[in-house]
């Protein structure tokens, strides 16, 4: 059956063709109709036959035709039935509005959108559904639709009926309907989620431009975003008229803090600082963080000399004031250099150059102050530069030398001990004191290293004079604040003195009071630690510190040496005689040896002996000699000329 049908269609006339058969059918039957009855009756009965057979033939394809109008439009049906699945079902939204922004009809996408029921879109203006924010730029390209004809796109945030809003794409057509009145087709696409990832990507990018700008650790600006903004600043100052300044500050210590309590309290001490100094400025004006211990201040909007004083003092109180860290009271302090626009550089970096040139000078001048900068300080920059580039070369090519001054016992005149001091022999500057260059490596990280070289050549050069037969005195041996907070300084040392073979009882380590003053309690396990070894220790440039009984007490220390400074104020004018004698009676009534530094006239060896002082080094007796020339000494003994003590071995 299913293959007669195929036959029959297959055979079926073309349109045209059945247009024809019709056009000749009625033709005949009106011809047939018109005869009259008479005429029929007079047919032959061939043609009887022949007139029945085409009747027959036109009735077959009549009904040819009917089936095939059937089944087209069955198909016709169905293919409405599949559009309308199509277009009820779509992944996006099909309307028809009014010039007037009416919907005229809209697919169940677009009404489930929308959330409202199919029908209850009809006549509703789709103003109604986008949020309020939104709908200027929706009747912008209504406007521009229906005035050019031109298609629309747009994206903008609709609400659902029940208010929830959802990011949506539409895509508008001017056309006419069959009235020839203008309408809008329009596409209405869900976007959110493409939307909401574009915008995570924003934030993300946002975020990436704030971490790049700002440090991690304080949420400052950093570098790159303050040498903007001061750009930025130099750039809206019409003509130079207006000032700005910069201000470098470099906490002084922190270094330490970080190693003897940890990186943790060290970044709650900088994020604490940073609290402090920003609640120091204006909010037009930049607090920045540079790196480690450092801050760049921007005082903008026509900040003189007279302001950036005003503020640098308010810093300095203010980072001095104790700091709550992890349940402890921490201090510090910082150093300031400051620079003027247009009088100190005309850029962002020539600024905060000498802004930093400055803050350097500020530190050489005792620290916790500020310094404005002067163009005299850019040749000692250059220098300290060269002196920082130098030294980072001088341990690996053996630049650095030790001289030894010996140290007098004053009741028999033998030299009992020699205190190694530095010196660096530059090869084109020559010889350069350690007071030129000691600061330096402790302010760029450097003094670690070295110490440890000192230590070591000293052990080294003791245990040589021994191993010589030469008599057997203390090595003193000066120790930095950092050296001594190092977690490995009592493991070294004690390593040295094994490498070398010195016997611990024959080194002295000399701390000065600030040094034995931060943090005392570690301090004390650490002398402890040496004297129980057999390590002496001594308190260095005693009388410039604390100077206090308490103190003292408190540490397990053999010797006090007297700073030069009182040493030269022994004179009946002044009153270094009864400053030293105060520190001479202070020391035995604690049982300490006594050390006299700096002596350098008979008058002053005179009283120290009257005073019984222990011992004395000094320029009188010695200057620091190389290590042959004080093996000599050791051997043959020093000549002191018109000494009121005949100094002998």
């Amino acid at each position: 059956m299913a293959n007669n049908d195929r036959r029959a269609s297959s055979d079926a006339p073309s349109p045209s063709s059945r247009q024809a058969l019709r056009q000749q059918a009625e033709e005949f039957v009106e011809e047939k109709a018109a005869q009259s009855p008479e005429d029929l009756e007079a047919m032959s009965p061939k043609e009887a036959r022949r007139t029945l057979h085409e009747l027959r033939v036109h009735q077959i394809e009549l009904e040819i035709q009917n089936e095939e109008l059937r089944r087209t439009q069955a198909e016709l049906d169905a293919a409405r039935e599949r559009y309308f699945d199509l277009y009820d079902l779509a992944p996006v939204g099909y309307c028809t509005l009014s010039e007037q922004g009416r919907f005229l009809e809209a697919n169940l996408t677009a009404a489930t959108l929308l959330g409202v029921v199919r029908g209850g879109l009809v006549k509703q203006p789709i103003s109604r559904f986008i949020l309020k924010a939104d709908q200027d730029i929706y009747y912008l390209h209504r406007k521009q639709l229906f005035e050019s004809g031109e298609p629309q796109s747009l994206e903008l945030r609709m609400l659902k009926k029940g208010g929830k809003p959802f990011w949506a794409h539409l895509a508008a057509t001017a056309v006419r309907d069959a009235n020839g009145a203008p309408v809008c087709r329009m596409i209405l696409s869900d976007i959110s989620e493409r939307a909401e990832a574009a915008n995570a990507t924003r934030v993300m990018a946002l975020q990436m431009t704030e971490s790049a700008e700002h440090d991690f650790l304080t949420g400052l600006p950093n570098r790159m975003l303050l040498n903007d903004r001061i750009s930025q600043a130099i750039a809206s100052a019409p003509r130079k008229t207006k000032h700005l300044a910069v201000l470098f500050l470099d906490l002084d210590g922190f270094k330490h803090i970080n190693d003897s309590l940890g990186h943790p309290t060290g970044d709650s001490l900088l994020r604490s600082v940073a609290r402090r100094l920003v609640e120091c400025v204006r909010a037009s004006d930049t607090v920045s963080r540079q790196g480690g211990d450092e801050f760049v201040v921007l005082l903008s909007e026509g900040a003189h000399w007279v302001d950036a004083a005003i503020v640098a003092r308010r810093m300095l109180r203010a980072v001095a004031e104790s700091h709550s860290i992890d349940q402890r009271d921490l201090h510090i302090t910082t150093s300031i250099g400051v620079s003027v626009y247009p009088d100190d550089g005309e850029d962002a970096e020539t600024l905060v150059k000498n802004a930093d040139t400055a803050m350097y000078q500020a530190k050489e001048n005792g620290r916790q102050s500020y310094q404005f900068f002067t163009p005299a300080m850019n040749v000692r920059a250059v220098e300290r530069q060269s002196i920082e580039e130098g030294l980072r070369r001088a341990l690996e090519r053996q630049e650095f030398v030790l001289h030894y001054q010996p140290q007098i016992d004053l009741r028999t005149g033998a030299i009992s001990g020699a205190e190694a001091l530095i010196r660096w022999m530059h090869p084109t500057r020559g010889l350069i004191s350690p007071a030129e260059f000691i600061p330096i490596a402790e302010d760029c990280g450097l003094i670690l290293p070295i110490d440890q070289w000192v230590l070591r050549e000293a052990c080294k050069q003791a245990g040589a004079w021994v191993e010589a037969g030469l008599p057997v005195v203390t090595m003193a041996v000066n120790v930095s604040a950092t050296e001594l907070r190092n977690e490995n300084f009592l493991d070294g040392l004690f390593a040295i003195l094994g490498e070398t073979g010195l016997d611990p009882r024959s080194l002295e380590v000399e701390l000065t009071e600030s040094v034995l003053m931060k943090h005392a309690e570690s301090t004390a396990l650490i002398l402890q630690a040496l004297r129980g070894e057999g390590v002496k220790v001594a308190v260095d440039d005693f009388g410039t510190g604390y100077s206090s009984l308490s103190y003292l007490g408190k540490f397990a220390v053999d010797a006090l040496k007297i700073d030069q400074s009182f040493v030269d104020q022994i004179s009946p004018a002044g009153d270094g005689p009864n400053l030293v004698t105060a520190v001479i009676g202070m020391a035995r009534s604690l049982k300490l040896r006594v050390v006299a530094e700096g002596v350098e006239t008979p008058e002053q060896l005179a009283f120290l002996q009257a005073e019984q002082c222990d011992e004395s080094q000094g320029f009188y007796f010695s200057r620091p000699v190389l290590p042959e020339q004080f093996a000599e000494m050791l051997r043959t003994g020093i000549s002191v000329p018109s000494a009121p003590l005949s100094v002998r071995i």
